[in-house]
C-alpha cells in the first residue's frame, strides 16, 4: 500500500514526512493553488529529502513546462490532473520514459470511470478524486466509495478525495486500492502539513494493511 502525501510546501516538513514510512511525496506545480510551490523549491526540498518517490502535480500544463519541471525539480513521476487526454498522456509518455506517468481522474458517478480504459494504454497509474466544479484537489469531499467496490482497473490506483486519519479504515475496508493520497486531511492550512495526523495515518494503515 503505497502512501502519499500532496501539497509539500515546507523542506523540515517533507523530510519528517519521508521518514515516517511515507511512499510519496507529492508538490503542487499548478499556479493558481494555495499548495503551488515552483520547481526551484521543489529542488531545494528533494535535495533534502531521503530515496523516495517524487510526484510533481500538473493540470493542463504545456509539455515543455512540465520536462522542465521535472528536470529542475528531479521528480520521479508526474501527475496530470487536469483534461489532458489520452493522447497527451501518450506525448508525456514518449518524452519522459523513465518517469512514472498518473492520470487523475474526479469523479461524480460511475460512468466517469468508463475513461479509464481509453487513457491504461498511455499511463502508468491511475488516481480517482472527488469531482469539484471549482477546485482540481484537495477539497476534502470523499468519493462514493460503495459505488467503486467493483473498479478494478488494469493499472494500479491511488484512492483520493477526502481522506483522513480517521476514515481511511473505513475507506479501506471497503476498497482495495494499491494506495492512498491525502493532502487536506493532513494539513493544519493549505500547504502546512499536521505531522502527528500523518503519523496517525501512517499507524492506520499499517493496522489495516498487516
Amino acid at each position: 500500500m503505497r502512501i502519499k502525501i500532496c501539497g509539500l510546501t515546507q523542506t523540515d516538513q517533507a523530510v519528517a514526512i519521508s521518514n515516517m514510512g511515507v511512499s510519496v511525496l507529492g508538490f503542487i506545480c499548478v499556479k493558481i493553488s494555495p499548495r503551488y510551490v515552483s520547481s526551484d523549491t521543489i529542488r531545494t526540498i528533494v535535495q533534502a529529502l531521503p530515496n523516495i518517490d517524487r510526484f510533481g502535480v500538473f493540470a493542463n500544463a504545456t509539455l515543455d513546462v512540465i520536462r522542465q519541471t521535472v528536470e529542475t525539480g528531479q521528480l520521479s513521476g508526474v501527475q496530470l490532473h487536469g483534461q489532458e487526454s489520452p493522447q497527451d498522456c501518450q506525448q508525456m509518455r514518449q518524452m519522459l520514459p523513465g518517469v512514472e506517468l498518473i492520470k487523475a481522474l474526479r469523479i461524480r458517478n460511475p460512468e466517469d470511470l468508463l475513461q479509464v480504459k481509453e487513457y491504461a494504454p498511455h499511463v502508468d497509474t491511475f488516481l480517482l478524486d472527488a469531482y469539484h466544479p471549482q477546485q482540481l484537489g484537495g477539497t476534502g469531499h470523499t468519493l462514493d466509495w460503495p459505488t467503486l467496490r467493483t473498479f478494478q482497473p488494469e493499472k494500479p490506483w491511488f484512492l483520493a478525495g477526502g481522506l483522513t486519519p480517521d476514515n481511511v479504515t473505513t475507506a479501506l475496508s471497503l476498497l482495495t486500492p494499491d494506495g492512498i493520497d491525502l493532502s487536506s486531511g493532513v494539513e493544519n492550512s493549505p500547504g502546512d502539513k499536521n505531522l502527528a495526523k500523518v503519523e496517525q495515518l501512517v499507524k492506520a494503515v499499517r493496522a489495516v494493511s498487516v
